[in-house]
C-alpha cells in the first residue's frame, strides 16, 4: 500500500468533511426516554457537560481495545486508560473528580477522608482512611493494605515493572529498601508509617509539593498481602471498589460484576450504575470503530479516538458529527532519540533529525486538525508549566532540509546513515506517522527501518528495554505521553529524569540522564510557591530541547465517538482527554 497516497487522500477527504459540516446543524437533540435519560446529541458536548445523563441502574457497559493493557493490576500499570478504568475496582487514597470540564481536574478524597495534611516543608504527608470500606472478601481495608500496595508496586521491579517510581524516589530510605518479596523484616519500609488501621503517614527525603496527585495514582489502591502473588496477582485481583472480576484472560479480556461488599455510603464519587462491564482485548482498531458506529459497544477504552480511515464516515454527516467530542488529549506525540545508540550519541546527529521532520505533513497524514497540531515543546499547552518556544524552527513546520544536512555534516555523517525506528503495531495512526517520518528522513539521507511491536509489550520488551534497544540499534522510537497529573512535573519526570531509566518497562526512552535536568526536577517539585514551580517546568522543557534528544511532533487531539446507547458520557481532562469510565453507563 502506498502510505503517502493514502494519507493524502484521507487529509483531502477530511478537509471536505470539515468544510461540509462547519455550517451544518450539530445541535440535534432528543427529549430523552422514559428511563431517566436525557440525550444531548451535540458535537463537543462532552467537553463541558454529561451527555445522555441517566440515573438508571442496570445494563452492560462494553469496552474494546485494539491490543491490551500493560496490566490491569493497579500496582503494575502505567497506561492512562487503565488508571481511569481501575478506579472501578481499586480505590486510591484520593482521586480525580468524576465531573465534566475543569472540575474533572480537581483532586478529591476517595479512600481517604480528606486530601493529605502536609508539614510546612512538604516532606511529611498524612492521610486518614474511611472506616467500613471492605474488600470483596468482606475484610475491612486498613492503612497497612495501602502501605503494602505501595511497597509492592514501587520496590519489586523483578515482579512489577510497569508503573512509575515516584514513591521509590521520594520516600526516605527508598533507595535501600528491597521490596516486600525480598525484605521480610517486620514493618516493611519505615518511612511509611501506619500507627493505626486508619492512618498512613509518608516521610519523604525531600519536599514534594504534588503529593495529592501522587496519592491519586492506582498504586495507592489497597492490596491484602495474603492475596498477593506478585505478577500473577492480575489473575485474581481483590477489589475494593464497586466492581469485581468474574473472569479474566490476558488475551481475550475481562468481565466485571457488582461487588456486594461495596457500600455506597463509604464512597462519595462512584454511582456504580451498570450491572456488568465487559472488556475485550485484541480487536482490530478499525473494527473497534465499526462496532462504535454500529452501537454494539459503549466505548473504545484506549480513549485515543477514531482511526484516520474512520473519521470521514463521521465528519461528513451532521447527525454523526453530533456524536463526537474532539478534546486535546493533554498529550504530546514525540520522537525519542536514544543518546546511547550511535550516531545519536553526537548532538549534531540528533539535531539533523530535529530539522528534517515535516510536522505539518505528519498531522495531515494522520487526519488533520481533528487529530492534533504541530508541536514545538514537550509539555502541551493544556498542562500547567507550558512555556512557548521553538529551538528548531522551520517555515510552516514543514522541516528544513538544508539545516538538517548542515547538522549531518557537523556530526561527521554528511552522506547520512541508517537506523531503526520503532512504533506500536496496533496504533495505525502511530505507524502512519512513523511512515511519514521515514519519508522525511530519507530526503536528507537518513534511512530508518521501521519495526513495529504490540502496545502491550512495547515498553517491557522493546522500546522500554535498554538491552533490546542497544542490541537492535534502535536509535529512534515513536512515543506518546500524557501527564501523570496536570502539572509540568507530572508530565516530565518519568520521561526525562535519569532515575526513570529501568531495565524493563522504562519510559525514558532517550535514556536521558542529564545531572542539570535531574536537579532542576528535584528542586522544582520542592518549591512551595505554585507560580515559581510552574516556571521551572517550562525551563526544564527548554533544557530537554537544547539536548535535542526529543522531537516534539504534535499535540494530540482525540476524535471520540459516543454511540446512542452510551449514557453519562463526559470527557475526563485528568485522564488524557478520554471518557470518564467511573461515570459511564449504558442503556443496553
Amino acid at each position: 500500500m502506498n502510505s503517502r497516497k493514502t494519507a493524502s487522500a484521507i487529509a483531502v477527504t477530511l478537509a471536505v468533511a470539515l468544510g461540509a459540516t462547519a455550517c451544518g446543524n450539530s445541535d440535534n437533540k432528543s427529549d430523552g426516554d422514559k428511563n431517566g435519560t436525557t440525550s444531548t446529541a451535540k458535537a463537543d458536548a462532552g467537553l463541558s457537560s454529561i451527555v445522555n445523563a441517566s440515573t438508571k441502574k442496570g445494563g452492560t457497559v462494553t469496552y474494546e481495545h485494539s491490543s491490551g493493557p500493560d496490566s490491569l493490576d493497579p500496582g503494575n500499570t502505567y497506561y492512562g486508560w487503565v488508571q481511569n478504568f481501575s478506579r472501578l475496582y481499586g480505590r486510591s487514597l484520593v482521586s480525580f473528580n468524576p465531573a465534566p470540564g475543569k472540575k474533572g481536574l480537581e483532586v478529591v478524597p476517595d479512600l481517604a477522608t480528606s486530601l493529605g495534611k502536609a508539614s510546612a516543608d512538604a516532606k511529611t504527608w498524612t492521610y486518614t482512611l474511611r472506616k467500613g470500606v471492605k474488600f470483596e472478601d468482606g475484610t475491612e481495608v486498613t492503612s497497612k493494605d495501602v502501605k503494602y500496595a505501595i511497597e509492592r508496586s514501587n520496590f519489586a521491579p523483578e515482579a512489577l515493572s510497569n508503573g512509575p517510581t515516584y514513591f521509590k524516589s521520594y520516600l526516605d530510605g527508598g533507595d535501600k529498601y528491597k521490596g516486600p518479596y525480598k525484605d521480610k523484616s517486620k514493618g516493611g519500609l519505615k518511612s511509611i508509617e501506619t500507627p493505626d488501621d486508619y492512618t498512613i503517614t509518608f516521610k519523604l527525603n525531600k519536599p514534594f509539593a504534588d503529593m495529592d496527585y501522587l496519592a491519586a495514582f492506582s498504586q495507592t489502591a489497597p492490596v491484602p498481602q495474603k492475596a498477593d502473588k506478585g505478577a500473577e496477582y492480575v489473575q485474581k485481583i481483590i477489589s475494593s471498589g464497586p466492581y469485581k472480576f468474574s473472569a479474566y484472560s490476558e488475551s481475550r479480556g475481562a468481565t466485571l460484576v457488582r461487588n456486594p461488599e461495596w457500600d455506597a455510603a463509604t464512597d462519595p464519587i462512584r454511582k456504580a450504575l451498570p450491572d456488568k462491564i465487559e472488556l475485550k482485548f485484541n480487536i482490530n482498531a478499525t473494527t473497534v470503530d465499526d462496532h462504535l458506529l454500529n452501537d454494539t459497544i459503549t466505548a473504545d477504552i484506549a480513549g485515543t479516538g477514531l482511526q484516520s480511515k474512520t473519521q470521514p464516515k463521521v465528519l461528513v454527516k451532521a447527525a454523526e458529527k453530533a456524536k463526537t467530542d474532539n478534546p486535546y488529549a493533554g498529550a504530546t506525540q514525540y520522537l525519542a532519540i536514544n543518546v546511547n545508540v550511535a550516531p545519536f550519541n553526537k548532538p549534531d546527529c540528533r539535531k539533523a533529525v530535529q530539522y528534517a521532520v515535516d510536522k505539518a505533513g505528519m498531522v495531515d497524514a494522520i487526519g488533520g486538525a481533528v487529530k492534533g497540531e504541530p508541536a514545538t515543546t514537550l509539555i502541551p499547552p493544556s498542562v500547567a508549566g507550558y512555556k512557548k518556544f521553538d529551538l528548531y524552527p522551520s517555515a510552516g513546520n514543514k522541516g528544513d532540509a538544508a539545516k538538517s544536512k548542515e547538522a549531518l555534516k557537523a556530526c561527521g555523517k554528511p552522506d547520512g546513515f541508517s537506523t531503526v525506528l520503532t512504533a506500536r503495531t496496533d496504533r495505525p495512526d502511530e505507524v502512519l506517522a512513523a511512515t511519514q517520518l521515514q519519508e522525511s528522513l530519507k530526503k536528507v539521507g537518513i534511512n530508518a527501518e521501521i519495526k513495529t511491536f504490540p502496545a502491550s509489550k512495547y515498553f517491557t520488551d522493546f522500546a522500554g528495554s535498554p538491552e533490546w534497544v542497544h542490541k537492535n540499534k534502535a536509535g529512534l522510537m515513536m512515543m506518546a505521553w500524557g501527564a501523570d497529573w496536570p502539572t509540568g512535573y507530572g508530565f516530565l519526570d518519568q520521561i526525562v529524569n535519569g532515575a526513570a531509566i529501568k531495565p524493563s518497562g522504562g519510559t525514558n526512552l532517550m535514556e536521558l540522564n542529564d545531572p542539570k535536568i535531574n536537579k532542576a526536577l528535584t528542586d522544582g517539585i520542592g518549591t512551595i510557591d505554585a507560580t515559581e514551580r510552574g516556571k521551572i517546568w517550562g525551563d526544564v522543557d527548554e533544557m530537554v530541547a537544547e539536548n535535542a534528544s526529543v522531537v516534539p511532533l504534535f499535540y494530540k487531539k482525540n476524535l471520540l465517538y459516543r454511540p446512542d446507547s452510551a449514557t453519562n458520557v463526559t470527557v475526563a481532562e485528568s485522564y488524557l482527554g478520554m471518557y470518564d469510565y467511573v461515570l459511564m453507563s449504558s442503556s443496553k
